[in-house]
């Protein structure tokens, strides 16, 4: 089992929705174990079982302005699904990390960060808050869970 494990959640063709895997690529870069995840729900269940903390970075929409920042300590408390809703599968973050809460399956540590967005359109790039915040998370996240 792994210490931690990074998913960056996302379509990086779909602007913002990029978010996700723009930051892992980063954080892999930099030597962290971080890997791109496109969302689906069954997936954030399975990587569930491979590590002892599991951080997920995510785009979201709450109407909040683009690139406000948000963390979740989504093994303590229920994650908004209201902000996470771009899976087309309609099984993404928050319904699996609430299915794996009553299933048993949360590792010890659940982290969820998530960036709000503000352009969703068909593109490979993140619009400016976005990326200024991404930025920040990566230099956080390098400081927190670097080696």
């Amino acid at each position: 089992m792994q210490d931690v494990l990074i998913l960056g959640i996302g379509n990086p063709m779909r602007g913002d929705d990029g978010l996700g895997p723009w930051v892992a690529a980063r954080l892999a870069a930099a030597g962290l174990n971080a890997r791109a995840h496109a969302g689906d729900g069954t997936g954030i269940l399975d990587a569930m079982a491979e590590t002892a903390h599991l951080v997920l970075i995510d785009a979201s929409q709450s109407g909040a302005p683009p690139g406000t920042p948000r963390r979740f300590d989504a093994a303590a408390a229920t994650v908004p699904a209201e902000f996470f809703h771009y899976s087309t599968h309609r099984f993404g973050l928050a319904e699996a990390v609430e299915t794996g809460r009553a299933l048993g399956l949360l590792p010890a540590q659940l982290t969820v960060h998530a960036i709000e967005g503000g352009d969703f359109t068909a593109g490979e790039r993140l619009s400016a808050p976005v990326a200024e915040a991404a930025e920040a998370l990566i230099l956080t996240l390098v400081a927190e869970l670097g080696r």
